[in-house]
């Protein structure tokens, strides 16, 4: 079971400053591995429990959060984001920095949060894993004409899969009319995301 945060882990304002920098450099150095680019302009990062903590920190900083009640909204947002064992979960960015870019992407890529794949293995032996869409998120971000720039996504594996995963090249893929890339794992990104589908 990927463990959830509760209001206790999440430090309050003045005790958070005392530890940020340090919390930020680790989650910095994390997401390093954890962030696999898809082609041009489609990223993702994998969540776990560090990053979606650093996430509800960060927010509730900025926006000086200070009654649990807040705290625990950003908790109910944020916590089905943490994998469980056997579940990988991503934030999937499209990275868009001009407005001529999001003219021409954001409609090409409608439903690019469900093309997303994991191709375990090579060959006619290799398996397919389509990411599920976080549907409570998934409600507030789709429209019919243009996609989001955020979208959440996971992956549920079978133990088999897991233990494929571990042991045979993995590539993460979008397999979309308008988009088709993949990015082989690097073995410090597998190592990173085997940790979480250990839970």
């Amino acid at each position: 079971m990927g463990q959830k945060l509760s209001l206790a882990d999440i430090a309050d304002l003045r005790a958070y400053e005392r530890e940020r920098d340090e919390f930020r450099d680790r989650v910095i150095a994390l997401k390093r591995v954890r962030r696999v680019s898809v082609g041009p302009v489609v990223t993702l990062v994998f969540e776990n429990r560090d990053t979606i903590r650093f996430q509800i920190q960060e927010m509730a900083r900025a926006e000086r959060m200070l009654s649990d009640e807040q705290i625990q909204t950003e908790l109910d947002v944020y916590n089905p984001l943490i994998p469980d064992a056997g579940e990988l979960s991503a934030t999937l960015f499209v990275e868009l920095t001009s407005k001529d870019q999001m003219v021409e992407w954001l409609p090409k890529l409608v439903g690019v949060e469900r093309a997303v794949e994991l191709v375990i293995g090579e060959g006619p032996s290799r398996v397919v894993v389509r990411c599920d869409v976080e549907e409570a998120h998934a409600e507030q971000l789709t429209r019919e004409d243009v996609t989001a720039s955020v979208h959440y996504v996971r992956f549920t594996l079978t133990p088999e899969q897991v233990e494929r995963f571990a042991t045979e090249p993995v590539v993460l893929a979008v397999n979309h009319p308008n988009y088709a890339e993949g990015t082989r794992f690097s073995e410090d990104t597998k190592v990173a995301l085997l940790a979480d589908l250990g839970g």
